[in-house]
C-alpha cells in the first residue's frame, strides 16, 4: 500500500533534517519503503510517499522522526 505522509517542519528549518539524512540516512524500520518527497517552497512542509504492508510500521517511522 502507498501513503502520502505530511510532515511540518519545526521552526522551517529543513536544512538540518537533510543534513541528518545526509550524514545518518534514513531511520526507517525494515519493511518500509520510501518512494519519493516534495517540500513546499517555503521549506515548512515536507510530503513524502511511503510504501508498506504493515500500517502499523508508519507509527514506527513517526516516533523515529519526532525531530521534525
Amino acid at each position: 500500500m502507498l501513503f502520502m505522509v505530511i510532515e511540518s517542519f519545526r521552526n522551517q528549518d529543513a536544512k538540518s533534517i537533510y543534513r541528518r539524512l545526509r550524514d545518518r540516512g534514513r531511520s526507517t524500520p525494515e519493511g518500509l519503503q520510501f518512494v519519493d518527497s516534495w517540500v513546499t517552497a517555503d521549506l515548512a512542509r515536507c510530503f513524502q510517499l511511503m510504501e508498506c504492508d504493515d500500517v502499523t510500521l508508519l507509527d514506527t517511522a513517526g516516533a523515529l522522526s519526532g525531530q521534525l
